[in-house]
């Protein structure tokens, strides 16, 4: 299959486009230089012309706290730009697969969440990708919607990377403890999508790792991981710390974990644990 990957070059679309080209898939990676999310018409005829058997939009303004203080950006690109990929998708028949994310709910239940479940964001990104979701359905009503979390990988920035970075110039962390989800890596996500896209699955679904855990958790299993690997880590201690503490333009959701009921009938394989999927990204980041 040819397949078209938007935001070919973040770290999920480079991984993608890596793992469609293994399994013998045409990969076309998608960057900003190819397509300019704000600009609709060009968007749409530059995803035409490529009449891909799949596109995948991976292109979203993800940064969290910026998209408070820039809405008609992040609107533009998971809203408006969501919908003009949708709207050239449907312009020659190909299937589309959209990512969203966690951040479309608020966090106030204290059991995964399921597709089924009503979205309720606390901010610009989170509206703004859940008005991206309605929008590609409105276009594309058997579209492929997987909702992620917490992603990680060795490509692009992350929270991995982060604190790798301060874990080695730092005697000491402080890191919220009180925002819990599942770190979600790259390969398994990528891995997800193409069985997903194989199926000619349609619909809404959920994927993250296995395993439960808040950002203090993940931060400190880096660290073990990362030191049990030679990574050069100077970090002594982390602290637990509430998210009162460290005050964000944004607000996250508290509790984000997400259902994998459905995609696990559907992949028919197990879902690596998050801490098992830490140590093979780390081992790809090896010094």
């Amino acid at each position: 299959m040819k397949v078209l990957v938007t935001g070919g070059d973040g770290q999920l679309g480079t991984e993608l486009c890596r793992r469609l080209e293994a399994v013998g898939h045409a990969a076309i990676a998608f960057t900003q230089k190819d397509a300019d999310f704000t600009q609709a018409d060009l968007l749409r005829a530059s995803i035409a012309a490529q009449r891909a058997d799949w596109v995948i939009n991976c292109a979203a303004h993800t940064q969290v706290d910026k998209a408070e203080s820039e809405p008609e950006l992040a609107f533009a690109i998971n809203r408006d730009g969501a919908r003009a990929v949708a709207e050239a998708v449907a312009s020659y028949g190909g299937r589309l697969l959209h990512l969203s994310t966690d951040f479309i709910f608020d966090g106030t239940q204290s059991h995964p969440y399921r597709e089924t479940d009503a979205p309720h964001p606390l901010g610009v990104y989170g509206q703004s990708k859940w008005e991206g979701e309605q929008a590609v359905c409105a276009v594309l009503p058997d579209a492929l919607i997987v909702r992620t979390a917490w992603v990680h990988g060795a490509h692009g920035h992350n929270f991995v990377k982060t604190m790798l970075r301060l874990a080695a110039e730092r005697d000491e962390l402080n890191v919220v403890d009180d925002q819990i989800g599942t770190p979600s890596w790259t390969g398994d996500i990528a891995a997800a999508l193409i069985t997903l896209m194989e199926q000619n699955a349609q619909g809404c679904y959920h994927f993250t790792n296995e395993g439960v855990a808040s950002w203090y958790d993940f931060a400190v299993a880096i660290i073990d991981e990362a030191r049990a690997l030679g990574f050069p880590i100077k970090v002594q201690r982390v602290n637990p710390i509430p998210s009162s503490a460290y005050p964000t333009p944004a607000r996250r959701p508290a509790y984000s974990v997400l259902d994998k009921t459905k995609i696990r009938a559907a992949l028919g394989r197990p879902i690596p644990h998050w801490r098992e999927s830490l140590v093979t990204m780390l081992r790809e980041l090896q010094p």
